[in-house]
Protein backbone atom coordinates (compact mmCIF):
# COMPACT_ATOMS: atom_id res chain seq x y z
CA UNK A 1 0.00 0.00 0.00
CA UNK A 2 1.18 3.28 -0.41
CA UNK A 3 1.38 6.65 1.47
CA UNK A 4 0.57 10.42 0.24
CA UNK A 5 2.76 13.20 1.70
CA UNK A 6 2.35 16.54 1.25
CA UNK A 7 5.89 17.37 2.45
CA UNK A 8 8.92 17.46 0.26
CA UNK A 9 11.29 16.14 3.76
CA UNK A 10 13.37 12.89 2.41
CA UNK A 11 12.81 12.96 -0.96
CA UNK A 12 15.87 11.99 -3.48
CA UNK A 13 15.73 13.72 -5.82
CA UNK A 14 17.87 12.53 -8.17
CA UNK A 15 16.59 9.09 -7.23
CA UNK A 16 12.81 10.70 -9.06
CA UNK A 17 15.03 12.12 -11.77
CA UNK A 18 16.04 8.83 -12.75
CA UNK A 19 12.79 7.43 -12.27
CA UNK A 20 11.47 10.36 -14.42
CA UNK A 21 13.93 9.47 -17.17
CA UNK A 22 13.34 5.89 -16.89
CA UNK A 23 9.88 6.32 -17.55
CA UNK A 24 9.64 8.77 -20.56
CA UNK A 25 8.71 11.71 -18.25
CA UNK A 26 11.94 13.55 -17.78
CA UNK A 27 11.48 17.02 -18.90
CA UNK A 28 14.94 17.47 -18.72
CA UNK A 29 15.14 19.71 -15.23
CA UNK A 30 17.94 18.87 -12.83
CA UNK A 31 17.67 17.45 -9.44
CA UNK A 32 17.89 20.56 -8.16
CA UNK A 33 15.12 22.30 -10.23
CA UNK A 34 12.81 19.52 -9.52
CA UNK A 35 13.15 19.97 -5.92
CA UNK A 36 12.59 23.97 -6.26
CA UNK A 37 9.95 23.45 -8.82
CA UNK A 38 8.24 21.51 -6.20
CA UNK A 39 8.78 23.43 -3.03
CA UNK A 40 7.24 27.08 -5.01
CA UNK A 41 4.00 24.84 -5.46
CA UNK A 42 1.32 25.94 -3.57
CA UNK A 43 0.39 22.35 -3.02
CA UNK A 44 2.30 18.93 -3.56
CA UNK A 45 1.48 15.39 -3.31
CA UNK A 46 3.88 12.51 -3.03
CA UNK A 47 3.31 8.81 -2.93
CA UNK A 48 5.37 6.88 -0.87
CA UNK A 49 5.80 2.73 -0.92
CA UNK A 50 8.15 2.58 2.10
CA UNK A 51 11.48 4.89 1.48
CA UNK A 52 10.92 4.96 -2.34
CA UNK A 53 8.92 7.87 -3.97
CA UNK A 54 6.74 5.97 -6.37
CA UNK A 55 4.00 8.93 -7.64
CA UNK A 56 4.28 13.30 -7.63
CA UNK A 57 1.41 15.80 -8.88
CA UNK A 58 1.55 19.39 -7.78
CA UNK A 59 -0.79 22.86 -7.94
CA UNK A 60 0.10 25.75 -9.00
CA UNK A 61 -2.94 27.86 -7.85
CA UNK A 62 -3.07 31.90 -6.50
CA UNK A 63 -5.83 30.74 -3.27
CA UNK A 64 -8.44 32.48 -5.05
CA UNK A 65 -9.73 31.09 -8.35
CA UNK A 66 -7.20 29.58 -10.36
CA UNK A 67 -5.08 26.79 -10.34
CA UNK A 68 -2.78 24.90 -12.56
CA UNK A 69 -2.31 20.96 -11.89
CA UNK A 70 1.38 19.93 -13.08
CA UNK A 71 3.85 16.99 -12.81
CA UNK A 72 1.27 14.20 -12.18
CA UNK A 73 3.55 10.86 -12.45
CA UNK A 74 3.47 7.66 -11.16
CA UNK A 75 6.51 5.19 -11.92
CA UNK A 76 5.72 2.53 -14.38
CA UNK A 77 5.15 -0.46 -12.27
CA UNK A 78 2.78 0.84 -9.48
CA UNK A 79 0.32 2.30 -12.04
CA UNK A 80 -3.48 1.44 -11.95
CA UNK A 81 -3.33 1.09 -8.13
CA UNK A 82 -4.84 4.55 -7.68
CA UNK A 83 -2.25 6.41 -6.33
CA UNK A 84 -2.33 9.41 -9.07
CA UNK A 85 -5.85 9.58 -8.34
CA UNK A 86 -5.39 9.70 -4.95
CA UNK A 87 -2.76 12.42 -5.25
CA UNK A 88 -5.17 14.49 -7.65
CA UNK A 89 -8.19 13.85 -5.40
CA UNK A 90 -5.50 15.18 -2.07
CA UNK A 91 -4.57 18.54 -4.22
CA UNK A 92 -8.39 19.38 -5.28
CA UNK A 93 -9.16 18.89 -1.52
CA UNK A 94 -7.12 21.45 -1.23
CA UNK A 95 -8.07 24.31 -3.36
CA UNK A 96 -12.15 24.68 -3.09
CA UNK A 97 -13.55 27.19 -5.40
CA UNK A 98 -10.73 27.12 -7.79
CA UNK A 99 -10.86 26.45 -11.65
CA UNK A 100 -8.13 23.93 -11.99
CA UNK A 101 -6.32 23.20 -15.44
CA UNK A 102 -4.39 20.81 -16.85
CA UNK A 103 -2.73 19.42 -20.02
CA UNK A 104 -2.46 15.60 -20.70
CA UNK A 105 -1.37 13.93 -23.34
CA UNK A 106 -1.95 10.11 -22.36
CA UNK A 107 -3.94 10.09 -19.36
CA UNK A 108 -7.60 12.03 -20.34
CA UNK A 109 -9.48 8.70 -19.14
CA UNK A 110 -7.80 9.39 -15.47
CA UNK A 111 -8.95 12.62 -15.58
CA UNK A 112 -12.30 12.30 -17.09
CA UNK A 113 -12.80 9.77 -14.00
CA UNK A 114 -12.15 12.39 -11.66
CA UNK A 115 -14.47 14.82 -12.72
CA UNK A 116 -12.48 17.02 -15.47
CA UNK A 117 -13.64 18.13 -18.95
CA UNK A 118 -11.72 18.74 -21.74
CA UNK A 119 -11.74 22.45 -23.08
CA UNK A 120 -11.17 22.77 -26.72
CA UNK A 121 -9.27 26.15 -25.73
CA UNK A 122 -5.91 26.44 -25.33
CA UNK A 123 -2.45 27.80 -25.91
CA UNK A 124 0.86 28.02 -24.58
CA UNK A 125 4.35 29.02 -25.55
CA UNK A 126 7.99 29.28 -24.29
CA UNK A 127 9.32 31.97 -23.28
CA UNK A 128 12.94 32.79 -24.39
CA UNK A 129 14.55 29.25 -24.35
CA UNK A 130 13.52 25.91 -22.27
CA UNK A 131 14.63 25.92 -18.89
CA UNK A 132 16.96 29.14 -19.64
CA UNK A 133 19.58 26.89 -21.59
Amino acid sequence: MFALRNDLAGIDWAAVKADLRRDGFDNGRTPDELYRSFAASAHTSVAWIGDRVVGTARLLADGICNAYLVDVWTAVGYRRRGIASAMVTDLLGRVPGHHVALFTEHAEALYRGLGFEVEEVGMSMVVGRWLNR
